[in-house]
């Protein structure tokens, strides 16, 4: 079974910086696409940056210039630095990733989510 689990979120003041860690774990064949959403309250999750393929990073207008996502394949990692920040990143943070998992002697393609973690930003 593919579990995704987030951590590094916590309370931090403005202008401040925060490292998220999502780790990927299960009979995972291949990650193909992994990103960072986030949803604050009352509100609907929104797209926050993404790695689609290889070295290609996106990001949210809101965030660009300060966040960085990266990924190690390797140790099956995704991150998000996160500095900057701003009473608006307040949300709970979540992983995603878009890969190839056995079950059995098959693969398939699934889109996995994690559980979350909350970054709140204030003074």
């Amino acid at each position: 079974q593919v579990q995704l689990v987030e951590s590094g979120g916590g309370l931090v003041q403005p202008g401040g910086s925060l490292r998220l860690s999502c780790a990927a774990s299960g009979n995972i064949f291949r990650i193909n696409a992994t990103g960072w959403f986030r949803q604050a309250p009352g509100k609907q999750r929104e797209y926050v940056a993404s790695i689609p393929s290889g070295d290609i990073t996106n990001y949210a207008d809101s965030v660009k210039g300060r966040f960085t996502i990266s990924r190690d394949n390797a140790e099956k990692m995704v991150y998000l630095q996160m500095s900057g920040l701003k009473p608006e990143d307040t949300a709970v943070y979540y992983c995603n990733a878009r890969l190839l998992y056995y079950s059995g002697t098959q693969r398939y393609t699934g889109d996995f989510w994690g559980q979350g973690t909350q970054v709140t930003v204030s003074s």
